[in-house]
C-alpha cells in the first residue's frame, strides 16, 4: 500500500483517472483490432480528434469559468462556409493561392465575433450561458443555411484542399496544429494571470469580484477564445473535406462537452485542466476508431460514452461531499 502512494505514476493516475481509462482501451484495441497499433492508424486517431480537440480546449476554459457554450458546432459550420466561399469572391480572383489567406482570416474573425456576442450577452444580461448559447446555436445554424442557400460550398483551390494531407516531418500538419494549441492553452491556464482568474471566477464569482477581477470582460475573452478555436476547427475540417456543408459540426457540442467532463472539468466551474481534457478527447477518439476497426455499429459508441459519462458524474457527485457528509451542490 505504501508503494502505491509513493509511486509517482500511480499518484498521477489517481489525479487524472481518465488517462487510466485511455490506457485500458488502448491496450484492449491493440490486442483486439487489426492494424490499430500501426503508426498510420495512430496518426489517424490524432487527426480525426483534432477538430473536436481544438474546441474542447476552449470549452475547458469556458466551463472552468462556470459557463458553457452550445453554439460551437454552428460556429464551426459558419466559419467553414466563409473559409471556402470567400476564396471564390471576385475581389480575390487574381490572388492565386494567396486568396486562402483573407478567406481563413475572415473565417476566424467570424468565430471570434460569435464568441464575443455570446460573452457580451452573458455579461450584460446575467442570463445563464446555457440559455444564451442554446439560442445562439439555433440562430447561427439558421444563419449558415441562409448564407449557403442550403447548398454545399466546394473548394476550387487545390492548395486549400490538400492542406490537411501535408506533413511536418513524420507528423500530419493537423496533428501539429492541435499539439501547439494544447501547449498554448495549457500554458495560458496554468501559467498566466488570466488562467488563475479563470479558476477564481469559476470557483467563487462573488469572491472574484471582491478581489478586483473584472468578471464580465474576463468571461467574454474566454467566449472569444472558444469562438476562435471553433472557427479554426471549421477551417481545418473544411480542408479535410474540400468543402463546407450547412450541417457541418452537428452534435460537435455534445462530443466536446463529453470529452471535457470525462477529463475532470466540473460543470459547476472552478476545476479542470487541459491534461484531463486531452485524455477525454483521446478516449473518445480511440473508442470511435477501435470500434470502427472491429466493425461495431457506430451507435454503440454513443451508448458506451453515455454510460461512462453518467457514471463519472454520479461518482463525482457521490464522493464530492462536504465535511458534514452532505453532497456539495
Amino acid at each position: 500500500m505504501a508503494y502505491f502512494y509513493q509511486n509517482p505514476l500511480l499518484r498521477w493516475l489517481m489525479r487524472n483517472p481518465i488517462w487510466g481509462f485511455v490506457l485500458i482501451i488502448f491496450i484492449f484495441f491493440s490486442l483486439s483490432a487489426d492494424h490499430f497499433f500501426s503508426e498510420r492508424n495512430l496518426m489517424n486517431i490524432v487527426v480525426q480528434t483534432s477538430t473536436i480537440g481544438l474546441i474542447a480546449l476552449g470549452m475547458t476554459l469556458v466551463m472552468i469559468n462556470g459557463n458553457i457554450d452550445l453554439s460551437v458546432g454552428a460556429t464551426l459550420a459558419l466559419a467553414a462556409a466563409f473559409a471556402v466561399d470567400v476564396q471564390s469572391w471576385a475581389a480575390f480572383s487574381t490572388w492565386g493561392n494567396w486568396q486562402i489567406l483573407p478567406a481563413v482570416c475572415l473565417a476566424l474573425l467570424v468565430g471570434i465575433l460569435m464568441g464575443a456576442i455570446n460573452g457580451f450577452i452573458v455579461w450584460k444580461t446575467g442570463v445563464d450561458a446555457f440559455i444564451v448559447t442554446l439560442g445562439a446555436m439555433l440562430g447561427i445554424r439558421g444563419l449558415v443555411f441562409v448564407y449557403t442557400g442550403e447548398q454545399s460550398f466546394y473548394a476550387m483551390n487545390f492548395a486549400y484542399s490538400d492542406f490537411s494531407f501535408m506533413t511536418i516531418g513524420p507528423f500530419p500538419v493537423l496533428a501539429v496544429i492541435f499539439g501547439i494549441a494544447v501547449l498554448a492553452v495549457h500554458w495560458l491556464l496554468s501559467r498566466t494571470v488570466h488562467g488563475r482568474n479563470t479558476y477564481a471566477v469559476g470557483g467563487n464569482r462573488e469572491a472574484a469580484v471582491n478581489a478586483g477581477i473584472r468578471v464580465g470582460p474576463h468571461m467574454m475573452i474566454n467566449f472569444m477564445l472558444i469562438g476562435f478555436l471553433a472557427a479554426l476547427s471549421g477551417v481545418l475540417l473544411s480542408t479535410q473535406m474540400g468543402a463546407a456543408t450547412p450541417n457541418l459540426g452537428r452534435d460537435y457540442e455534445l462530443w466536446v462537452i463529453t470529452a471535457v467532463v470525462l477529463g475532470g472539468t466540473k460543470l459547476t466551474g472552478g476545476k479542470g485542466d487541459i491534461i484531463g481534457t486531452l485524455g477525454g478527447v483521446l478516449a473518445i477518439g480511440i473508442l470511435r476508431n477501435g470500434m470502427n476497426l472491429m466493425q461495431v455499429p457506430a451507435f454503440y459508441v454513443y451508448v458506451i460514452l453515455g454510460s461512462i459519462l453518467i457514471a463519472v458524474l454520479f461518482l463525482d457527485k457521490r464522493f464530492n461531499r462536504t465535511a458534514d457528509g452532505g453532497l456539495r451542490l
